[in-house]
């Protein structure tokens, strides 16, 4: 293994990578003015003590932890066990998130498992539903699996601002900026996923929610006085 990789791989390294971006994203989001929109069915929902799937684009997880409100449940997140999942776990376990890093390398029945567990135990479960590779604003199947094997409501959720910065990465992710004016948007998707589908029907419910997550997305966009961006 290289000495780039060796330090890339080093959990000092990475927690101290994950502090300044905590504290970045922290100081940006005090010194920001939010309309934070459409959050309350979710919260009815999880002041009864039911759960949700809570899904948005990977190019907005940056701002997660604002966008579902831990005083109300927990919640944990799926990540890749790659580098970059593994530093977008440790992030977020710094706003009170859990995370399960999904590993090729465990059975797929243990991991399910494992993940149907946490949600009967009343957690709610996070999805960026491009991620963890792409490509950027298409949809996996991931969260209609997840829909479909749990029962539970689904949400979609989104940020933007008039002010971020993008990244150099697969889908251009935001990182926000200081004294910016921005929106935190969240939509319930109401189609229900049933427990049998058809390919083309489960393709549909896919296409389905992608355009839900599209539209809100563009919708923030616009209210924040950006160019949507499809």
């Amino acid at each position: 293994m290289s000495l780039r990789k060796k330090i890339a791989n080093s959990k000092r390294v990475q927690s101290f990578v994950t502090t300044l971006i905590e504290r970045h994203v922290r100081k940006c989001f005090r010194s920001s003015t939010w309309d934070r929109t459409g959050f309350e069915p979710m919260e009815d929902s999880l002041q009864a003590g039911e759960p949700v799937i809570v899904v948005l684009w990977h190019q907005r997880l940056m701002m997660s932890p604002y966008l579902f409100p831990t005083d109300l449940g927990r919640i944990f997140t799926l990540t890749s066990d790659a580098r970059a999942g593994r530093l977008a776990g440790q992030f977020q376990t710094r706003f009170d998130m859990e995370t399960i890093p999904m590993s090729s390398h465990k059975r797929h029945v243990a991991m399910s498992r494992e993940i149907l567990g946490k949600i009967r135990e009343g957690y709610s479960i996070g999805i960026a539903a491009d991620g963890p590779r792409g490509p950027a604003r298409i949809c996996s199947t991931v969260p209609l699996v997840w829909a479909r094997a749990s029962g539970k409501r689904v949400f979609v959720v989104t940020f933007s601002a008039d002010r971020v910065r993008e990244l150099s990465t697969w889908d251009k992710m935001w990182m926000p900026r200081k004294r910016a004016k921005g929106v935190l948007m969240c939509r319930e998707w109401t189609t229900p996923v049933p427990r049998k589908t058809t390919p083309e029907e489960f393709e549909a419910l896919r296409t389905s929610l992608q355009g839900a997550l599209s539209d809100l997305s563009n919708e923030a966009d616009t209210r924040a006085g950006r160019q949507p961006q499809n």
